[in-house]
């Protein structure tokens, strides 16, 4: 395993930038990597979720907080200087696909040296005495993934209650009454006091088992980074985009995450869908948006549009029968 320099870049654009460059790019047959980055004030929006429902849009403005997509599924979280990310590079593998706890084990074993007793929870969260410390995504092409997390060390809870905007049905699925009662700073954990980068340097060196060999991206490397930022990360229309005009809303929530459907139907056809939610699938959401338009709305004609279709690879374990129900009832 090899440790990527992100020359501490503090910008989400560049970061998720990065990553993605790794992910693309890097020769994961021969060499997996690690990448870890800090952030300024930022909320990374989930790959499929609609951006303007996710945040408290007049707080982040006043904040100056930065928002940006990032092309893993799941939900919105909140990055400062006090939460630490994490990024697991490898080559593609349905072993390593949804199988979160392989590349957080060695985070949670690291954190049990600390005296920390973390545990993994859910579908892809840390937890400590039943408070989440880290959330859990991935993304794949097929060739290469990551698994990449996020590890609230000493990060502001109050902006993080404040600047996002949290679903009503997570909260009650959750049997929770807010997000400051069920997330903590791993700070509050430790038995001996220490700032955040002396904590990545024991991360390092426990996954490591001592130095890491580094991978310092060279200046052509770098430029096709920033131009990956300024055209994809930095661009309103990938942070931000446009929700289609609807007439129909649908939503529900399944053990694999929610799923937001805003269909336009004119005269009993589907002139436009999207499709929002966290859900942790790795496919493109918008296969099934183009696949949809066009077809009846109706059950019958949605299940036949399905049919060679592996739902479980866009959204998680739903039938087709399932999907074409939630849509028309």
């Amino acid at each position: 395993m090899i440790l990527v320099d992100n020359n501490n870049i503090t910008d989400a654009t560049l970061n998720l930038a990065l990553e993605e460059y790794c992910v693309r790019n890097l020769d994961t047959s021969v060499e997996d990597y690690v990448l870890f980055y800090i952030n300024s004030p930022s909320i990374i929006i989930g790959k499929h979720q609609c951006t303007i429902e996710e945040i408290n849009y007049t707080y982040v403005r006043e904040k100056n907080i930065q928002v940006v997509r990032r092309i893993s599924g799941g939900g919105a979280v909140y990055h400062d200087y006090g939460n630490l990310n994490f990024s697991f590079i490898t080559r593609h593998s349905d072993d390593n696909i949804n199988n979160f706890k392989k590349f957080t084990q060695p985070v949670v074993e690291a954190l049990h040296s600390l005296g920390i007793p973390a545990e993994t929870t859910g579908r892809n969260d840390i937890v400590v005495d039943g408070r989440k410390i880290s959330g859990n995504a991935q993304f794949t092409n097929l060739n290469a993934m990551f698994s990449h997390g996020t590890l609230l060390f000493d990060s502001n809870l109050d902006d993080v209650v404040q600047a996002l905007n949290v679903k009503l049905d997570k909260i009650e699925s959750k049997g929770i009454k807010s997000i400051k009662s069920r997330v903590a700073n791993i700070k509050e954990f430790l038995h001996s006091p220490m700032n955040i980068e002396e904590f990545k340097s024991i991360l390092i060196k426990h996954i490591f088992k001592g130095e890491p060999q580094i991978l310092n991206l060279n200046k052509e490397q770098w430029e096709d980074v920033y131009k990956l930022s300024n055209r994809k990360y930095r661009s309103w229309e990938w942070n931000f985009g446009r929700s289609p005009e609807f007439n129909v809303q649908k939503v529900h929530r399944y053990d694999f995450g929610q799923i937001d459907a805003r269909v336009e139907v004119k005269d009993g056809v589907i002139q436009n869908i999207k499709l929002y939610g966290d859900f942790l699938g790795q496919g493109d959401e918008a296969d099934i948006e183009k696949l949809l338009i066009g077809i009846k709305y109706e059950e019958a004609d949605i299940l036949r549009t399905l049919e060679n279709v592996n739902l479980a690879f866009y959204f998680g374990n739903i039938s087709k029968e399932e999907f074409a129900k939630f849509l028309c009832q």
